[in-house]
């Protein structure tokens, strides 16, 4: 089992920056790798950006690819993901995922065990 808690997220103008963060634990959650998606009310959940915890197959979103970065901190077994360049439609809840590795495609929600209750970004024009 394991539990994942994100948080870091909240209003900022269109431009500025936030990093989220995704607290994992439970055990041996250093088989799984870790993502950000986002889902924005009426649409579907979105990817954003993957790591494994060696900071392998690191991969962005199209639509957040070159405002996004993702790091993480293994001793404190948490994922990071900062959002530069902040634009409206940014805006969405953000949600951490974990999985153990598989042929699914790291894209795809349903190759994910283990989700966040998630944290919410807004971005004012």
């Amino acid at each position: 089992q394991v539990q994942l808690v994100e948080s870091g997220g909240g209003l900022v103008q269109a431009g500025g920056s936030l990093k989220l963060s995704c607290a994992a634990s439970g055990r041996t959650f250093s088989r799984y790798s870790l993502a950000w998606f986002r889902q924005a009310p009426g649409k579907e959940r979105e990817f954003v950006s993957h790591t494994t915890w060696n900071g392998e197959m690191i991969a962005f979103g199209d639509s957040v690819k070159g405002r996004a970065s993702i790091s993480r901190d293994n001793a404190k077994n948490t994922v990071y993901l900062q959002m530069d360049s902040l634009k409206p439609e940014d805006t969405a809840a953000y949600y951490c995922a974990a999985r153990l590795p598989s042929t699914i495609s790291i894209r795809a929600t349903r190759g994910y065990q283990y989700w966040g209750q998630g944290t919410q970004v807004t971005v004012s024009s």
